[in-house]
């Protein structure tokens, strides 16, 4: 019998041949590099990486946690780095703003083991609220950055990294987009080194000690060890020639290499291509090396126009009069991913050539639209029938980021606004003094722990009227089900202390402070009522998420709770379907049925119907 994905990453054999996500491919990459501890806050793309590792750390002797947000995993990893051990922080691209304080003091002071931080970019927002390109905080923090366009890539940069970043006591940044974290590839396993569980902090006063005296001269260190990367970016193996034909070449970095190597193919044609895998600093002599001899290069990155600003510079400075073609000529577009149609279009458009592709013909039948919904049985539908019901739409409802974000969708319409992580409550703190109207902030269990802390004993001790919502389902489940500190479980599965949300709200000084079951509708409607009588008062909407309830039922072989709609009672008002949006409901002409495969049995349903037509199952 063959060896289930996670044991080939795991203990795979060197040399064997195996079919993994990018991010799956960069969790081996880890096994293999040796690295001692990793630490994590779940967000997508990055997230497998975690899910991976959750299952094969202690087979492999590595410790990994999910931190409670990205400050705290990277100081994690960073300490183990300090020590001496090889460390790993992953996050999604926006999960760095909140470690940004952490990364650019560990640039300052080095680490020597290594360490490497993985930031997973995602062009067009595909899960995110923003798409910004962290290169630029490489720019910032003066720290090297590896980009990947495979998944095998991504895992060999993962292990050389680890060399580098030794040999430098510098951090290393691994830099990938959605596509190629969420891609799958052939990856050639390579050999696992030992890795040591215990390493030995050696104090260093004048490294360590970022006072204003030890940090002017760590700055000098900084950029003498900046000029010794990018000799090392000169000659990476990761940064390659392909010779062509033609006075016009492309420079390109990570997936979009392969973009341009599918439109080349496409158009008929080969340009010269400089494909840059080790990015920052920018290999100022291999650019200019590459570019002497021709009329123009067009460059093709995702995101900003960082590589192409770099070439600009670079050309410019080595008096090179070489056309530079990329975003800032708008041959290719700034905003949103690349794709081998848009890559084609400017090659093509470079080139002199037309841009001419069959196009697939669209089918007769178009799909139905799927707009995203909460699961049936989701108890955030609960918790968001009770405010519409008690508070209605006349307050301002400061909305959060989590499975719970769709209450903002119809037919809910209960969130004016989503930011960022835990602003829900950070903002609230401003709209009940900038407006006449009440505050409702609207957070879920694992955003509370992440970034809603601090803001609610902001709200408590200058005394901002508002009532805050945990949702709290029990996990952290828009991501992939991961554990947080409420849950009483570690990333690994261990038992854990459970941390409580109550607990944490009495502290801070909430004055009125209540739980509540999302599918007890009466019970949820009178502490919304009580709780608007006080101050600053915290609910907690508590049940887990209905998936892993179903999942827990049937594991102990109990059979779900299902209703059905009795059609005699049934007068096709179609209010259950308007008030609750549950996929379940379906209107069958002039009346509603249940989807028993899909009925989670919340019986919220059952509660909106008029004539009572909604029945339990026998």
């Amino acid at each position: 019998m063959g060896l289930k994905l996670n044991d080939l990453i795991a203990s795979g054999e060197p040399g064997r041949k195996v079919l993994l996500l990018g991010n799956e491919a960069i969790a081996r990459g880890a096994v293999e590099a040796g690295v001692s501890v990793a630490a994590s806050y779940p967000g997508t793309p990055s997230s497998e990486i975690g899910l991976t590792l959750a299952q094969i750390a202690e087979q492999v002797g590595m410790y990994f946690e999910w931190s409670v947000n990205e400050k705290v995993a990277f100081e994690t990893a960073a300490a183990a780095a300090m020590s001496g051990l090889r460390a790993l922080a992953f996050m999604k691209h926006v999960g760095l703003n909140v470690a940004a304080d952490a990364f650019v003091s560990l640039a300052y002071t080095g680490c020597p083991g290594g360490f490497l931080l993985v930031t997973a970019d995602d062009p067009s927002c595909h899960s995110s609220q923003n798409e910004q390109d962290n290169r630029y905080y490489a720019k910032l923090a003066l720290t090297p950055v590896l980009e990947p366009s495979t998944p095998h890539e991504a895992k060999e940069m993962t292990v050389r990294a680890y060399d580098l970043s030794e040999k430098h006591e510098m951090p290393f940044i691994l830099r990938t987009t959605t596509r190629v974290s969420h891609t799958r590839g052939i990856v050639e396993l390579g050999e696992a080194r030992d890795r040591p569980k215990i390493g030995e902090y050696k104090k260093d006063w004048r490294r360590y000690v970022l006072i204003p005296a030890n940090a002017r001269v760590r700055r000098a260190v900084l950029l003498e060890k900046e000029r010794d990367l990018r000799e090392e970016a000169e000659k990476s193996e990761f940064n390659a020639v392909e010779e062509g034909e033609g006075e016009i070449g492309v420079i390109t970095s990570g997936v979009s290499y392969c973009y341009v190597k599918e439109a080349a193919r496409e158009l008929g044609v080969s340009p010269p291509i400089l494909k840059l895998g080790f990015t920052s600093p920018t290999p100022y002599s291999l650019i200019e090396s590459f570019s002497k001899d021709l009329r123009a290069v067009l460059v093709v990155e995702e995101l900003e126009p960082v590589l192409e600003t770099e070439v600009r510079c670079t050309l410019q400075k080595s008096r090179l009069r070489v056309e530079v073609l990329g975003k800032m000529t708008e041959h290719i577009p700034r905003a949103y991913e690349l794709n081998t149609g848009i890559v084609g279009a400017a090659l093509a458009k470079s080139l002199g050539l037309e841009w001419t592709v069959e196009e697939i013909p669209e089918g007769k039948a178009k799909a139905p639209p799927r707009p995203p919904v909460l699961c049936p049985g989701c108890p955030h539908r609960g918790t968001a029938y009770i405010l519409k019901q008690v508070v209605g739409d006349e307050a301002v409802y400061s909305g959060d980021i989590g499975c719970y974000s769709l209450v903002a969708i119809p037919p809910y319409n209960l969130m004016d606004n989503i930011h960022c992580m835990g602003a829900s409550i950070g903002l609230a703190n401003g709209f009940s003094k900038a407006q006449g109207r009440p505050v409702v902030a609207l957070i879920g269990d694992s955003t509370f722990f992440h970034a809603g802390i601090p803001a609610l004993i902001n709200a408590v001790y200058n005394r901002h009227p508002m009532l805050v919502v945990v949702m709290d389902n029990r996990i952290t489940a828009m991501t992939g089900f991961q554990p947080h500190p409420g849950t009483g479980m570690t990333a690994t599965g261990a038992k854990a202390r459970e941390v409580s949300i109550e607990d944490i709200a009495k502290a801070c000084g909430a004055d009125y402070v209540a739980t509540f079951d999302p599918y007890d509708i009466d019970k949820g409607i009178a502490e919304v009522k009580k709780a608007l009588s006080h101050e600053i008062p915290v609910l907690v909407a508590r049940r887990p998420c209905a998936i892993l309830e179903w999942r827990e039922k049937r594991r102990r072989g109990e059979k779900p709770k299902v209703y059905h709609v009795d059609e005699d009672k049934c007068v096709g008002c179609l209010k259950c379907i308007r008030d609750t949006g549950c996929p379940a409901l379906i209107a069958i002409g002039e009346k509603v049925q249940i989807e028993k495969e899909l009925c989670a049995g919340c019986g919220l349903c059952a509660r909106v119907c008029p004539t009572k037509a909604v029945e339990v199952v026998d």
